[in-house]
């Protein structure tokens, strides 16, 4: 499998364009690309720009010898390139199992195309196998728990080894729903954000442009849909 991971992120590092702003992604796959990207910009003498999706990220692609700055530096990202805990056949995905789907929307919407590396298991012919992430701010949650279970959404806490409530980067929580038996997806993403206290949800939608699948080596354009 991890091999499938490398095949996909060096499909992605030939995609990027010297002096390009580049998004980097959080998690594994992620994490190989942010290697080989930094490797290909050292040998090629590449004048790259990149803006991290966590704090983990960030500290990754310094250690490796990128340019890494605020993204409220720049006007404009280029590209942006990021696995996904699960994807359709119509590129639309779940994302936050490394609990940075926040950070991770705002830059994918704000990135000219977004690049998906993926290995064939996260592919489904429908999302939900994989539990979504809600984002939510301390004060309140359990009120949003408490509705998110009364549409039957299973919400469950998620927590770290030590049993305490993970926290992410901006100090909030995160609710794993379980979204297997819904069937209108984009309305469930309206509900979510509606939600007083809801800072952000998984779903992404309508926002990978190319998916690559590291064991078949295909790239699936969002035009070829």
């Amino acid at each position: 499998m991890n091999d499938h991971k490398v095949k996909a992120a060096q499909m992605a590092v030939e995609l990027i364009p010297n002096q390009a702003i580049v998004g980097l992604g959080s998690g594994s796959t992620a994490s190989i690309f942010i290697d080989l990207l930094a490797k290909k910009a050292h040998e090629e003498s590449m004048d790259i720009t990149c803006v991290a999706t966590s704090g983990q990220t960030q500290q990754l692609a310094l250690g490796f010898g990128l340019k890494v700055v605020d993204i409220d530096a720049v006007d404009r990202i280029d590209v942006t390139v990021d696995g996904a805990d699960e994807v359709d056949p119509y590129l639309n995905g779940i994302k936050g199992g490394g609990a940075a789907l926040l950070f991770e929307k705002i830059v994918a919407v704000n990135s000219q195309k977004n690049i998906w590396v993926v290995d064939s298991s996260k592919k489904h012919p429908r999302l939900g196998s994989f539990k979504l992430p809600v984002e939510v701010v301390k004060f309140g949650v359990h009120h949003v728990y408490n509705y998110l279970k009364q549409r039957d959404l299973k919400p469950v806490y998620r927590q770290q080894e030590d049993g305490n409530y993970l926290t992410t980067d901006s100090g909030n929580y995160i609710i794993d729903i379980d979204i297997s038996r819904v069937d209108d997806l984009p309305k469930l993403a309206d509900e979510l954000k509606s939600l007083t206290g809801v800072v952000e949800h998984g779903l992404f939608i309508d926002v990978c442009d190319v998916l690559l699948d590291g064991n078949t080596g295909e790239s699936i354009y969002r035009k070829d849909l």
